[in-house]
């Protein structure tokens, strides 16, 4: 177990670096935005991340940052809950993104417990941050496991109000080369098709016979290039994929030249993201994030439910908190 200072914010508050490991694991964790900035299974560090904390708070996309209240997009940037409409911040175009401008994913967490294998994190968001009601407390575990890191949420709020809690790591099996030699899995029969704002339509359609389809491991890169509309709309993937299965349960498994990753969740969605926007920033060990050179996968609710009668219900209150646990776990091929 070990704690080091990371560098500093432009206020110059400072950030710390918790690393909790086992035999064959070392994962550090930053108390900014909760952030996974490294994940190494026998020395193979397998995420994108920067090497400086400057980086983390001025870039926009989200590496390896716990991200929420509402993780993905909301329509419009307003929901409306019992009667009563709410704007939020409008960080992305016309919508919100990740809980908006002063989302989790920017602040200082509280670190509740650190040991060798484990680190508890929290942070408070006020009511009305981002333009959301209700106070909430929400708190992330991150645990280094046999073979891997599992990572549980549970947020409680004095009020009613929408949560969606998701880790935002960019993946990458091969070690800083693009996704070439990359292949996924996705244990879904449905994703949920999007408009030219990246807002689903409120559709769900079957994956057969479309890009979709990762109910057999193929390649990422495969059918990227497709002649697909869903595919122009994102410039690739960038979708939420209607999960099969109840309760804790494999979604995916990525597999990478040396190392193949399962991955578990009990919720309902997850999405796939193929980098399409990283754009040549500079990370950690002087590595270049070029277009497609890592991919997430971002266990959620669906994206926008909040505006989306037939999606899954994911609101917190007084007597129903929200709690879920996503898990990564590798093995050598």
């Amino acid at each position: 177990m070990e704690k080091v200072l990371f560098g500093n914010l432009k206020n110059g508050d400072s950030i710390y670096a918790y690393t909790i490991k086992n035999d064959v694991v070392e994962v550090v964790i930053l108390d900014y935005g909760a952030t996974v900035q490294s994940f190494k299974y026998k020395g193979k560090d397998i995420v994108l991340g920067y090497d400086d904390a400057l980086s983390y708070e001025i870039e926009d996309g989200y590496l390896g940052a716990c991200v929420g209240r509402v993780a993905n997009r909301v329509a419009k940037a307003k929901f409306t809950l019992d009667g009563i409409e709410y704007s939020l911040d409008k960080n992305d175009g016309e919508n919100s993104l990740h809980g908006g401008f002063d989302g989790i994913s920017n602040k200082i967490w509280h670190i509740d417990c650190f040991n060798k294998e484990s680190v508890v994190l929290s942070v408070v968001s006020l009511s009305g941050e981002g333009g959301f009601p209700a106070t909430v407390k929400i708190t992330v575990k991150y645990t280094v496991c046999k073979n891997g890191l599992e990572i549980e949420y549970l947020a409680v709020a004095d009020g009613k109000t929408p949560i969606n809690l998701t880790n935002h790591s960019y993946f990458n099996l091969n070690q800083g080369k693009d996704l070439k030699n990359t292949t996924l899995f996705v244990n879904a029969d449905y994703f949920t098709p999007i408009d030219k704002t990246l807002i689903p339509t409120g559709e769900v359609r079957f994956v057969g016979d479309t890009p979709f389809d990762f109910r057999h491991p193929k390649e990422i890169l495969k059918d990227i290039e497709k002649d697909d509309e869903q595919l122009k709309l994102a410039n690739g993937y960038d979708h939420n994929f209607v999960l099969n299965g109840k309760g804790y349960k494999k979604f995916a498994t990525l597999e990478g030249e040396s190392l193949k990753m399962d991955c578990f969740t009990d919720r309902e969605g997850v999405q796939v993201y193929s980098g399409n926007f990283l754009n040549g920033k500079k990370g950690k060990g002087g590595a270049v994030y070029n277009f497609r050179s890592g991919i997430c996968l971002e266990t959620q609710s669906f994206p926008d439910f909040v505006n989306q009668t037939n999606f899954p219900y994911s609101f917190v209150n007084k007597n129903r908190p929200y709690a879920s646990k996503t898990a990564y776990l590798l093995e050598e091929k």
